[in-house]
């Protein structure tokens, strides 16, 4: 699971999306959004725990919805969901900047870095791309290598490929 900080810990509930091609999703939710989504590779890794509140369900839903639309068709936007993510304030900057990146196209690390007015930090860059809670819905598969290469992804190489290929990235 990806850490997040251990500040002010708030109540989560998780819930699964099992029908992905990329195999079940673990998707956790605060009262405030979503704030981690995580591939699970074993269906035991997948086990909920209490059921959340009903007034979270429409968020949940919506969540659920748009993750359906992109597996169908890759145009899911996600603008709008409810996201509450953990972050130093330099992670939260590339995270804002990932969505920009459009689908179908990718940027290298270093272009990032520039984008965020760390033109050295394509290291850094890397990192907060790594610790990225909800890959996906922040794309930071659009970010590969000055070189061409698709560097890493912590959600596994092959899905990166998959990913890429499904929102028929040049």
């Amino acid at each position: 699971m990806r850490a997040r900080s251990q500040k002010k810990k708030s109540q989560e509930w998780t819930v699964c999306l099992d029908d992905t091609p990329l195999g079940p999703l673990r998707l956790t939710f605060t009262a405030k959004g979503l704030a981690a989504l995580e591939f699970a590779d074993k269906g035991g890794e997948m086990e909920p725990g209490s059921p959340p509140p009903p007034e979270l369900r429409p968020m949940i839903d919506a969540v659920k919805r748009q993750l359906r639309q992109y597996f169908a068709d890759g145009v899911a936007d996600f603008i709008g969901l409810p996201l509450d993510l953990q972050g130093t304030p330099f992670q939260k900057k590339v995270w804002q900047e990932l969505p920009r990146i459009p689908r179908g196209q990718t940027i290298s690390y270093r272009e990032l870095a520039e984008r965020v007015g760390s033109p050295r930090g394509f290291r850094a860059v890397g990192q907060a791309n790594r610790r990225n809670p909800v890959p996906i819905i922040i794309p930071c598969h659009r970010v590969i290598a000055a070189d061409g290469s698709l560097g890493g992804y912590s959600s596994g190489i092959a899905r990166k490929v998959w990913l890429l290929r499904h929102e028929a990235a040049r």
